[in-house]
């Protein structure tokens, strides 16, 4: 009994083959760029000529590969090996952001870092964390993840979990807290 019940467990084995709408779909991109260098810009009064020594770069991105998925009903661009972006404020100070893997939602603007997240700020504020979101719309940059938040102005080191922030690092929320952080206190107290 127990022979024939295993050898039917054993024999059992899929050998449909799916066809018509419940075949899986191969998914193509639309495009692939290698080792490339997009560099963002604005121009302060609309392009007359071609002289574009008036604009001011906005962010640079780098990576080794890009997928272009604009032409699926959810279009997407995924960088598969990493990425690298550098942002410059109004002033030309540079912050930077790397990841091992990103996708950029082109419907709702919303960009999904995963691995090895690092944001740096031009005044040496440093975020890691394995994954982040960026809001293009509202500018804001949200993890449900654990974090390292390090800032060298206050010596403060802070470790947890969730945290939504500005693109500048100047305002942040941290759901859930630990770590290391030295309190100046005035004399006057």
């Amino acid at each position: 009994m127990v022979f024939s019940m295993a050898m039917l467990f054993f024999s059992c084995k899929d050998n449909y083959r799916r066809v018509g709408e419940e075949a899986e779909k191969i998914v193509y991109p639309r495009g692939i760029a290698e080792n490339f260098e997009l560099t963002y810009s604005e121009l302060p009064n609309p392009l007359e000529n071609e002289v574009i020594e008036s604009s001011k770069k906005i962010s640079i991105l780098r990576s080794p590969i890009s997928y272009n998925f604009d032409n699926l009903v959810f279009p997407h661009r995924t960088f598969p090996k990493g990425l690298e972006v550098e942002f410059f404020d109004s002033d030309g100070n540079k912050s930077t952001i790397k990841a091992d893997y990103g996708i950029r939602y082109t419907v709702t603007a919303l960009i999904d870092l995963r691995g090895n997240v690092v944001i740096e700020n031009q005044d040496g504020k440093k975020l890691e964390t394995s994954q982040l979101y960026y809001d293009e719309d509202n500018e804001w940059i949200f993890t449900q993840k654990k974090f390292k938040f390090t800032n060298p102005q206050d010596g403060t080191i802070m470790d947890g979990e969730g945290m939504d922030f500005n693109k500048d690092l100047s305002f942040l929320n941290a759901q859930k807290t630990y770590g290391l952080m030295m309190i100046k206190e005035d004399s006057n107290d």
